[in-house]
Formats: structure tokens, sequence, C-alpha cells
């Protein structure tokens, strides 16, 4: 079992880091830039692979001033999930589904977590690397874990809109429609190499194309609805 993150390690000073890197001091674009970096090295090497050092000299900057901002490479690994779970949960709040109709408001929910993992490889890569963890990194998270609640919140939401207008069938649980969502969604990229190599006609060297997208939206729409207009 992985020990908790903890970040109070001692801290290299910013002006020892100007001195290092020869770059402006701006916190908030440094940290960015480390954890946009960071991201797609844990995506593709996994916690134990990824290389701080890699890292730094991507991002133009010292070993040290990493561990300055995130503590340690388990807190770099931590902030990186979750600033991927928050830019998703961000773009997921704007999309206003209360002021659409509940069929449409679904269509619409599955459509954007479609395109987002499909446009998103690396998030679904470190989702699968935390799985590998056994999600002990998340865990540990709050931020991530009242993210995912409040994603629940929306589909709920919807769903009773469309229980009380009498489009969805009732006895569902928000829970295991987010979680057929996620399904498809999120295995039209994580087997994508795996179909291509079995089913060369699916195949892609651009972007995901296992699963049609008006496919799982049919198949999302099937599962919660009486039935679905011609």
């Amino acid at each position: 079992m992985n020990q908790p993150v903890h970040l109070n390690k001692s801290k290299p000073s910013l002006a020892d880091h100007v001195k290092e890197s020869g770059r402006t001091n701006d916190p908030a674009r440094t940290m960015a830039e480390i954890l946009a970096v960071a991201t797609h090295e844990f995506a593709d090497k996994g916690l134990t692979g990824a290389r701080i050092d890699a890292i730094a000299a991507a991002t133009r900057t010292s070993k040290r001033m990493i561990y300055y901002y995130f503590g340690s490479k388990d807190g770099l690994y931590l902030a990186v999930l979750e600033e991927a779970y928050r830019r998703m949960r961000a773009i997921e709040a704007d999309l206003h589904l209360d002021d659409l109709r509940p069929v449409a408001a679904l269509q619409k929910l599955v459509e954007f977590t479609y395109d987002h993992h499909r446009d998103n490889e690396d998030f679904i890569r470190l989702v699968m690397n935390e799985n590998i963890q056994r999600g002990d990194y998340l865990r540990q998270s709050s931020n991530i874990q009242q993210l995912n609640q409040n994603a629940i919140r929306s589909v709920r939401d919807v769903y009773d809109r469309g229980v009380a207008q009498g489009v969805f069938r009732s006895g569902l649980d928000p829970v295991d429609i987010h979680s057929a969502i996620s399904a498809f969604t999120f295995f039209n990229v994580s087997n994508r190499h795996t179909f291509g190599v079995i089913f060369q006609d699916r195949a892609s060297q651009d972007k995901a194309n296992t699963l049609k997208r008006e496919h799982v939206v049919e198949l999302i729409l099937r599962f919660v609805s009486h039935s679905i207009p011609a």
C-alpha cells in the first residue's frame, strides 16, 4: 500500500529556482507547464517508469523546483490526477444540461464524454495506470471525490427530469448510468490498439474508433428510455 502523500518537505527558495533555470519567476505558469509535461510522462510511463529529471528537462526547470511546488514525485503524480479530473469536470459543468430537455441533455453528456476521452488519450492512460495502483492515490484526494460526486449529481438531475416527464424508465441508479457512459467511452480508447490488431478494419492512426460515437449515444439512450423516437 502506498503511503499518503505529504507536501511538507524542505523547499528551495524561489530565488534558487530563478538562478538555476534563468526563467522569470511566474509560479502559476511554471506549475501549469510542469503539470502538462508530467501528465504525458505519467500517462506514457506510469508512476514507476516516469522520471522527474525528464520532466525538469522538458520544462526548463529543476528537479529541486518541482519538489518545491509538489513535494515529491508522488505529490506531483497526485496533482496530475487532480488536474486531469478537474479539467474534465470543469468543461462538463459548462454544458448547461439544465437548459435542455432530458433526452437532449443526456445525449449531449454522452457526446461530450466520448469526445473528451477520444481527444485526451493521456487521461485514459492515467486512469488505467491508477487502476494498476489499485486507486491508492486517487483515494487520497478529497478533491477528485468531490468532483465525481458533482458528476453523479448532474446525471441524477437529468435522469430525474426524464423520469418525471415519462421519457426515462424509473428504477435506475444514476451511478449505473454514469458507469455505462464511462464503460463505453473509456473502452473506445483503452482498447483501440488491441482492437486495431485483432480487427484491422477498426485500426486508426489518428483517434480511437473502436466504437462509433452515434452507437454509444444510442446504447445509452436505449438503456434509460422506454423507447427512442424514430
